[in-house]
């Protein structure tokens, strides 16, 4: 595939650091995190977890809570009874099947609630530095528009981006290619005229792209 480094190569130096935008300390944190993340800001999710995590300070705390609890703190994340639910549980699959600890193996990760191949991605990339590639909404997006990737559905794409992208680099393309989707290639109304990606992207060349509103008057 053509000018995948150059892609890579002008993502790293317009976004030095490949940051997940969720903080968290603890591994378990991070995957709370991310299920919160679900239809929701991660700027959201990083005002709520803070409370979150002072209620409920350890794994054990997690796996005994009262769900209904959760479900209040969480609330204005959406989805919030589901959410709630799956964190208990999730912590709660931790402690019993996985010595504590938020496994390293995809088929692991995937039988806990509320964990789908996204979030399990993320998980091994960020906390083990396994190759690994996030297929949300903005790297489905870019990634199609590129010409990287043909297709809506996250495991087809993930598919297709791991044939061409190097595996040392695939969880931080990820990472930068969230910051580009909120930047500038967003779904509306991308910023074709900033663009450092512009020589590289099919849809801009074959006239694809939504109209750049940046530069109308």
């Amino acid at each position: 595939m053509p000018y995948v480094q150059e892609v890579i190569d002008a993502l790293k130096n317009r976004y030095p650091e490949a940051v997940c935008a969720l903080n968290y300390e603890k591994d378990y944190e991070l995957l709370i995190s991310v299920r919160l993340s679900a239809q929701c800001t991660d700027a959201r999710v990083n005002l709520i977890t803070p409370a979150l995590f002072a209620q409920y300070p350890s794994l054990a705390s997690f796996a005994q809570a009262d769900v209904s609890h959760i479900e209040k703190i969480v609330h204005s994340c959406g989805f919030y009874r589901q959410k709630a639910k799956d964190i208990v549980l999730a912590c709660q699959m931790l402690l019993r099947d996985y010595g504590g600890k938020v496994p390293d193996r995809m088929d692991a990760l995937l039988r806990i609630p509320g964990v789908g191949r996204k979030t399990a991605n993320l998980l091994l990339g960020d906390l083990y530095g396994q190759p690994a590639v996030v297929c949300d909404t903005h790297c489905i997006r870019i990634s199609n528009r590129l010409g990287f990737a043909a297709g809506k559905e996250p495991e087809k794409v993930e598919r297709q981006l791991r044939a061409i992208l190097p595996p040392q680099e695939s969880a931080d393309f990820c990472h930068r290619i969230v910051l580009f989707g909120r930047e500038i290639c967003s779904a509306r109304a991308p910023k074709c005229s900033l663009c450092p990606l512009r020589p590289y992207c099919q849809s801009f060349h074959e006239g694809t792209t939504p109209a750049d509103i940046s530069v109308l008057p």
